[in-house]
C-alpha cells in the first residue's frame, strides 16, 4: 500500500439485465482514485465478492487493473473454500491485481490453527501478497497471527471484528515476536464503518482503515480522514456526531446495509449502480431518505469548516 490514504472498496454496479455494468464501474473507480486513496480493494465484501460469477470476477478485477494504471496498488478479492479461494487468487493474478484479501473460508467454523492451515494453503501456490480479513469465522490469536510471518507472501491482516483488547494483544505478539517479518507485517482496520473505531486502533498501532462511506460521499470521507490524520479533533467530532454515528445507527438497522445502503448512497450520487444481488435487500426508501438527510445536514456543517473540504 501506499504510505498515506484510505483504502478504497468499490462497489460492483450491475445493470438493467443484471449484468456488470463495466462503463459505470470505470466511472466509480475514478472517483475512487480521485480520493487518491492507498490502495482500491476490488471485488471484495463491499463489490459483492460471493454474488460474482469467475467470468465476472475476471472482468471487474481487469478493468479495476486497467483504470488504476499503476496509480495505485489493485487488491481482489478471493474466498470460498480453500480450493475456490486458490482458484480466485489465480484468476487475481492472471488479470494483473497487485494483491489478494482472502475473505473467511465458506461457512465452516475452526479454531485460530485452522484458519492458520486456511491462509497456508490458499498462499502456498498464491502469486499474489495475500492480506487476511479476519472476521465472521475466520479468526486469529496471537499464536496464530505470529504463525502468519513464516508466510512469506501473507503481508497483513485486516480487522473486520473490532475487539480491540484482542487486536492489541495481535499487534503486540507481532511486533515483539523477534521475527524478521514482524516490522513490516501490515495490520488495517477493516470494521463496516471503520471511522467510528479509527482513533482507537490509531491507538494501538493500526492507523490505516478502509471507508465504505467513500464509496458515496468522497467529500465526508477524505474530510475526515485529513482530520483524523493531523489531529484536528474538533472536525473530528462534528462528522462523528453529523454523519458516522447516525449513518452507523441506519446502516444496523437491516442486515447487510453495509453492502445495500451504500449502494443506495451511491445512487443518490448520481451514478446508476443498480441493485443489490441476492441475499441482500435493497435498502428501504424510508431508509434511503433519512440516508439523504443525513448527507445534507453534514454538508452543511463541514461548510461552516472550510479547512475540513479545503484539505
Amino acid at each position: 500500500m501506499r504510505p498515506k490514504g484510505l483504502l478504497s472498496f468499490p462497489l460492483t454496479p450491475f445493470g438493467a439485465d443484471d449484468e456488470v455494468d463495466l462503463d459505470v464501474y470505470t466511472s466509480h473507480l475514478e472517483i475512487q482514485l480521485a480520493a487518491d486513496p492507498a490502495g482500491v480493494f476490488v471485488a471484495c465484501g463491499t463489490g459483492e465478492f460471493t454474488a460474482l460469477s469467475e467470468v465476472e470476477f475476471r472482468k471487474v478485477v481487469t478493468r479495476a487493473v486497467e483504470v488504476a494504471g499503476g496509480r495505485v496498488p489493485v487488491v481482489a478479492g478471493a474466498g470460498g473454500g480453500p480450493r475456490s479461494a486458490r482458484a480466485s487468487a489465480e484468476v487475481a493474478a492472471d488479470c494483473g491485481a497487485d494483491g489478494v484479501l482472502l475473505l473467511p473460508p465458506y461457512l465452516v467454523t475452526a479454531p485460530p490453527s485452522g484458519v492458520l492451515r486456511h491462509v497456508a494453503y490458499v498462499a502456498a501456490t498464491s502469486r499474489l501478497p495475500i492480506t487476511v480479513y479476519q472476521r465472521a469465522n475466520a479468526i486469529l490469536d496471537p499464536a496464530a497471527a505470529i504463525g502468519l510471518l513464516d508466510l512469506d507472501n501473507v503481508v497483513g491482516i485486516k480487522d473486520g471484528i473490532g475487539d480491540v483488547e484482542a487486536m492489541l494483544r495481535v499487534v503486540t505478539a507481532v511486533r515483539t515476536s523477534g521475527h524478521r517479518r514482524a516490522e513490516e507485517f501490515e495490520f488495517l482496520n477493516g470494521l463496516p464503518t471503520a471511522e467510528l473505531s479509527a482513533q482507537a486502533y490509531r491507538a494501538i498501532g493500526i492507523p490505516r482503515y478502509s471507508s465504505a462511506v467513500l464509496c458515496f460521499a468522497p467529500d465526508i470521507a477524505t474530510a475526515f480522514y485529513r482530520a483524523h490524520d493531523s489531529g484536528d479533533d474538533a472536525t473530528v467530532a462534528t462528522l462523528l456526531k453529523t454523519f458516522y454515528l447516525p449513518f452507523a445507527e441506519l446502516r444496523s438497522q437491516v442486515p447487510g446495509y453495509a453492502v445495500s445502503l451504500v449502494k443506495a448512497g451511491a445512487r443518490m450520487s448520481g451514478l446508476a449502480m443498480g441493485s443489490v444481488r441476492p441475499p441482500l435487500v435493497e435498502a428501504a426508501d424510508e431508509h434511503v431518505e433519512q440516508l439523504s438527510r443525513i448527507l445534507a445536514e453534514t454538508r452543511e456543517a463541514l461548510a461552516a469548516v472550510p479547512e475540513a473540504v479545503a484539505g
